[in-house]
């Protein structure tokens, strides 16, 4: 659907967060003074109207009847697709669509063939590496957008060039894009059943990225996910011997060495394999990879994500507030082996499994781990179960985990909030969690601003 599409048409936007506001914008801009009705939340009525005086605003989230009313509903990508309302509605009649959709229909391949796209996904890792890409293109001269899941609505970009779209996609966004020259998935685990509704359909909304993509870079140290892709006609691999992957302490392509791991900005082995992502998807793109890999030295990593604050009271301090899966909280404590580390975990509860953590510090325990949160005594109770051999403590909040860790930590050891949950127990979202935790450990959290290098550049 384009633009275009909705034009004379009865519209409604659901969601005033930054994507609403970005397809609001986008629609004005596009469709003038055509009445819009906007679904938002009581607390954000006001701003809504302020926003734009011509919307008509309804406070709470609407029922079926109302969405039927409509032909066009543009909903932001936190809104399940699954949700029985939005389904009654679509048998209805109702087309629902996304600010993504509506992007990629205006510049989708066939409409704009000089426009290269690599859309990038996975449960972790997704980030760091559209990040990765959009540095070094950049340093080989590349005019390069990053945009999309990674905190810049792709609709805010709407009337830009660039040379090379690097767009982030979460699984709520994956089945709304369109053709694409590479897709990247890096890794594929258990994560937002609450929106999928099951592990099942969450595999196969994540996966929706190989339909639409010519190409399809994929992690060749996941199993389950070579399986799952092995039908796509060009699929390519990054992280095993023959290709880039990581080995003897230096990023390879092959049997060349191409970049020292140690001189990496952003650290852990995952951080190293979302550079071999990074680097085989410029080459799969035509662009001159192993040129480029010394910028890998200059890349600043992203906020909340294995972020080290520094040192204060004798303890180092780690921010890995964007950590919302129990193997990802592993993968940050993976990168901090053989230091005392005192791990924060906990928080909203989505019902992941929390086996494959217990199981990891059965067989090697963190100096302490500190249970916060929603769901704080779940994981207490399977970690007591196994008998593991280190302090656990549990506490209803963040500043009790820091107090708690204070008490547990050597000196000179590590404090790591990886919570392996979402903060929506608690927090707005995981900056606002992060934030609060910098703020905590005597830093100044407010400084922790957004990431790097979105927009064009």
């Amino acid at each position: 659907m384009r633009i275009v599409d909705v034009i004379h048409r009865r519209v409604a936007i659901w969601g005033f967060g930054r994507e609403g506001r970005a397809a609001i914008r986008a629609l004005r801009q596009r469709c003038g003074e055509q009445h819009f009705t906007l679904f938002c939340s009581a607390a954000e009525v006001d701003a809504a109207r302020a926003f734009d005086p011509a919307l008509e605003v309804v406070a709470g989230e609407p029922d079926a009847v109302m969405l039927s009313r409509f032909d066009v509903v543009v909903k932001s990508p936190g809104i399940s697709a699954y949700k029985p309302a939005l389904l009654a509605a679509q048998a209805q009649g109702t087309q629902f669509t996304s600010g993504t959709a509506l992007w990629f229909g205006e510049h989708a391949l066939e409409n704009r063939p000089e426009a290269r796209m690599v859309a990038v996904t996975g449960t972790k890792g997704k980030s760091t590496t559209s990040a990765l890409i959009a540095h070094l293109a950049r340093s080989l001269g590349v005019r390069t957008a990053l945009a999309g899941n990674i905190g810049l609505p792709l609709l805010e970009l709407l009337d830009q060039q660039a040379d090379l779209w690097v767009i982030e996609l979460s699984s709520f966004q994956t089945g709304e894009a369109g053709p694409l020259e590479l897709g990247v998935i890096t890794s594929l685990y258990e994560e937002h059943l609450d929106w999928h509704g099951s592990r099942e359909r969450y595999v196969v909304d994540k996966l929706k990225l190989a339909d639409v993509s010519r190409r399809l870079l994929v992690n060749a140290l996941q199993p389950a996910l070579l399986e799952r892709t092995q039908q796509h006609p060009q699929r390519l691999l990054f992280g095993q011997p023959d290709g880039w992957h990581v080995a003897d302490g230096f990023i390879h392509r092959g049997t060349q060495e191409i970049f020292p791991i140690d001189r990496l900005t952003a650290p852990g082995l995952h951080n190293a394999l979302n550079a071999c992502a990074a680097l085989a998807a410029l080459e799969a793109l035509g662009m001159d990879a192993p040129a480029a890999a010394p910028a890998l030295a200059s890349f600043r990593p992203l906020p909340h994500r294995l972020q080290p604050l520094g040192e204060r009271d004798g303890w180092h301090w780690v921010n890995d507030s964007i950590s919302t899966t129990p193997l990802a909280t592993l993968a940050a404590l993976e990168s901090l082996h053989r230091r005392a580390v005192t791990v924060l975990v906990g928080g909203h509860d989505r019902g992941l499994d929390w086996t494959p953590f217990v199981e990891a510090m059965r067989r090697t325990p963190a100096n302490a781990i500190v249970c916060m949160g929603a769901n704080g005594a779940r994981i207490e109770a399977a970690l007591r179960s196994t008998g593991i051999h280190c302090p656990i403590a549990r506490v209803d909040d963040l500043a009790g985990a820091v107090v708690e860790a204070k008490a547990r930590t050597p000196r000179d050891g590590v404090i790591l909030l990886s919570p392996g949950a979402p903060s929506f127990d608690q927090f707005k979202d995981y900056a606002e969690r992060g934030r609060r935790f910098a703020t905590l450990a005597g830093f100044e959290g407010a400084s922790i601003t957004g990431i790097e290098g979105l927009g064009i550049g």
